[in-house]
């Protein structure tokens, strides 16, 4: 049997590679080197050096977006991941109903990011109304809405992940501290928490990333406004892109520079919470 999968192996992998590449590799090169270039469409691309990158960081609109959203994703990260810890610490109480509440804390995760702004923006604005307000009056009601609309829509599956992580815990563990004398803050503390420690890891990996990559929610419900102060890096990105003429090469650059970002922050979080997990 070990045979076979090693002879057929290639067949079965050849085609996903070759899509991967087609569809991956191929486009991220090609992105890299626009990057350094001054273009309207690819065939007519001029190489500029590093004079894309330069320009980058003389625009005040890129600087604000990096800030803005940098405090999102924080505010952000820690609000989904205790509310999602603590709904599902609840969930294993034995309460009943308990898969009901699960089935619907996770169903506005299936709800697409446009349809989901715009749900939020009417609600949102409707409240907003009374105080004759809208979301799109200053960039702090923008930023409080979008951290409303993530929580709503992702505490519900980073529950899902927490609940697998506390139900892994072995019994006898817990029995054990509680023979000992804990109390259930010091079973949270050097028990549950740490015995989760996989769950936060992969918890605040998809909620910081999915943070710093918001996109279609930032468009929905306040598309940058006022005057591009709630605008966050991905829709910074593509209003650069698109919407400023001459601008297609700097907002290529930017791409880049988001992606290394991104991938920085991401593999820095995995190490510290990795790190806790070996310790555990």
């Amino acid at each position: 049997m070990d045979k076979a999968i090693k002879r057929y192996f290639p067949v079965f992998a050849l085609p996903t590679l070759v899509a991967f590449t087609i569809g991956f590799i191929m486009p991220f090169i090609l992105g890299v080197y626009l990057s350094f270039c001054e273009f309207t469409t690819v065939t007519d691309a001029k190489f500029v050096g590093i004079k894309n990158y330069i320009r980058i960081w003389g625009d005040s609109t890129f600087i604000h977006s990096l800030w803005y959203t940098a405090l999102f994703t924080i505010v952000s990260v820690l609000a989904i991941n205790i509310l999602a810890f603590a709904v599902a610490m609840l969930l294993t109480k034995g309460i009943k109903g308990t898969n009901i509440f699960r089935t619907i804390f996770f169903m506005p995760n299936l709800i697409g990011g446009i349809i989901l702004g715009y749900i939020w923006q009417l609600i949102l604005n409707g409240i907003l109304a009374g105080m004759e307000r809208t979301l799109t009056y200053s960039s702090s009601y923008g930023f409080w809405g979008l951290v409303i609309l993530m929580c709503w829509q992702q505490v519900g599956y980073m529950m899902i992940i927490y609940i697998a992580g506390i139900q892994n815990i072995p019994g006898d563990l817990i029995e054990a501290a509680k023979i000992d004398g804990a109390n259930n803050t010091q079973l949270l503390r050097h028990v549950t928490l740490p015995m989760v420690m996989p769950s936060i890891t992969i918890c605040s990996f998809l909620t910081l990333t999915n943070s710093f990559k918001l996109f279609d929610q930032n468009l929905a419900l306040t598309a940058g406004e006022p005057s591009n102060k709630s605008e966050m890096l991905a829709l910074n990105i593509f209003n650069t892109f698109y919407g400023r003429n001459g601008w297609e090469g700097v907002g290529q650059a930017k791409a880049v520079v988001f992606f290394i970002l991104v991938a920085l922050i991401a593999i820095v979080q995995l190490r510290a919470t990795r790190d806790k997990e070996v310790q555990a």
